[in-house]
């Protein structure tokens, strides 16, 4: 195969274009040195743990998944595409000295329930059929108004474990009342991964648009979504396909908070697929962060295109029906300020009270300013109690009336 070749100038500058991949590749070789300062779990992190510890708290996570099943013990599922969807359950607990926003790692599976986020249990379930009597029951134990769905959709680049323990945190941290079902499509965990991840992301859409057609058949009265970084192109392109199918109107009227964290997605696509999809009837919450390093990346990867989830004018994106929640002054706990998104479980309640209350008008609030070029739409700050987050939350959104 001919080796790729960069173009020079006779001064020896890059041409345009080239640069930002030349910038694009050293970025690529400087990561796995950020990386190697940040823990990652082996595939085998799910070695099930026979003892609980007290003070820790078990969830009960329903997966489904367009991975296929591993034969390595404590892996459960591995990177590569399955043809169908499988379905699978698991028990995480979350140990009595967890840290908010942040997943305990054990240092060697199967881990310390006292000290670690540790599989308890881990089950194949036989079929479609198998997963919705499972939902169905765990709904059945919750009170009505509260049988509700939060459904994750993790990003590049992410271990099947790595976004199961995510959504355990986040759901942990936001003390949810719904059940937590995880999309996992099927990513290697690589960093140089990205071409393959985002082909298995596109090959994910069909799955998750049957997922929500089986949840929304189900017994919840409600679906919330997380979706996050490249998990985003998966779940905005699912709304898309419902939306050309006509399952809109068996989706549509059970979706409840939607929540398009770092999203990974080129901004012109996304004006696209929201001409498609039209605007929602309850707003999509749009975190960003324009100190996102790894969305910069992927930028430079995509020819300097903009991100969705590092996109300078918010403004912008509330005449789609978004609310932008601009996490920028907020220290990030990675070194790519890319997860920044897992903060907002402990935030969640006054997160919503000021949704409710519409943007602008609680009093409360710190300031509200108009958007330079935007009469209609506002920026509004929120500081939390240092406890919950250091730094001021800033909400982009069209002024309520």
């Amino acid at each position: 195969m001919r080796r790729p070749t960069i173009a020079l100038r006779l001064d020896r500058t890059p041409v345009p274009g080239a640069w930002s991949r030349v910038r694009a590749l050293f970025l690529l070789m400087l990561l796995p040195a950020m990386l190697a300062a940040c823990s990652r779990p082996g595939v085998n992190a799910m070695v099930p743990v026979s003892g609980a510890a007290p003070g820790a708290t078990e969830h009960t996570i329903l997966i489904a998944t367009t991975r296929t099943r591993s034969a390595v013990p404590g892996a459960m599922f591995s990177g590569e595409r399955a043809r169908e969807l499988d379905f699978a359950q698991a028990v995480v607990s979350v140990p009595p000295t967890h840290v908010p926003s942040r997943i305990q790692w054990p240092s060697q599976p199967p881990g310390n329930p006292q000290t670690d986020f540790v599989t308890r249990e881990s089950i194949y379930l036989d079929s479609e059929k198998q997963f919705i009597a499972t939902l169905n029951q765990q709904l059945a134990q919750r009170p009505p108004g509260h049988r509700s769905v939060m459904l994750f959709i993790h990003g590049y680049n992410t271990l099947f474990p790595e976004g199961l323990y995510r959504l355990t945190q986040v759901a942990h941290d936001a003390n949810a009342q719904g059940v937590p079902v995880y999309f996992s499509w099927a990513s290697r965990g690589e960093l140089l991964g990205y071409v393959y991840d985002q082909n298995s992301a596109t090959a994910a859409r069909d799955g998750l648009e049957h997922l929500l057609d089986v949840l929304a058949h189900s017994n919840a009265e409600h679906i919330n979504i997380i979706a996050h970084s490249m998990g985003n192109w998966v779940t905005v392109e699912a709304f898309r396909g419902i939306r050309i199918s006509g399952a809109a109107k068996n989706v549509a009227p059970k979706l409840g908070t939607i929540v398009l964290a770092s999203p990974d997605i080129d901004i012109d696509v996304f004006r696209s697929q929201m001409r498609r999809i039209g605007v929602p009837k309850k707003p999509f919450l749009v975190v960003l962060s324009r100190d996102d390093r790894a969305l910069a990346a992927s930028r430079l990867i995509a020819g300097n295109e903009q991100r969705l989830g590092d996109y300078k004018n918010a403004a912008d994106l509330t005449k789609f029906g978004a609310v932008v929640v601009d996490l920028s002054d907020l220290k990030g706990q990675d070194s790519f300020n890319h997860d920044k998104f897992a903060e907002l479980a402990q935030m969640a309640p006054q997160l919503k009270e000021v949704l409710a209350q519409g943007v602008g008008k609680k009093e409360t609030i710190d300031e509200v300013n108009p958007v330079n070029g935007a009469p209609d739409v506002v920026k509004t700050v929120i500081s939390l109690p240092f406890a919950v987050v250091a730094a001021p939350i800033v909400i982009i959104a069209r002024q309520a009336q």
